[in-house]
């Protein structure tokens, strides 16, 4: 199983960007979603943005992660 992460684009260059969650900073290739602009969200998978998503559906995606990173943690 793969898992992507929802971050957001605070730089780009050409087909690098930095994007950001939570304070954590990541340089990625955005050689798959060339489109991507400052600001987007971004799904983040092996160092690639794989795709583009809205704000919305980014921050209940990384809810629903933390929910289950926390349901771990009490096992």
């Amino acid at each position: 199983m793969c898992l992507a992460i929802p971050m957001q684009v605070k730089k780009r260059d050409e087909f690098l960007g930095v994007v950001e969650l939570d304070g954590v900073e990541r340089e990625v290739s955005l050689m798959l979603e060339p489109d991507a602009q400052v600001g987007d969200w971004v799904l983040v998978h092996a160092g690639y943005a794989i795709g583009v998503v809205d704000e919305e559906e980014a921050k209940a995606t990384v809810a629903l992660l933390r929910e289950a990173a926390m349901l771990v943690g009490e096992a």
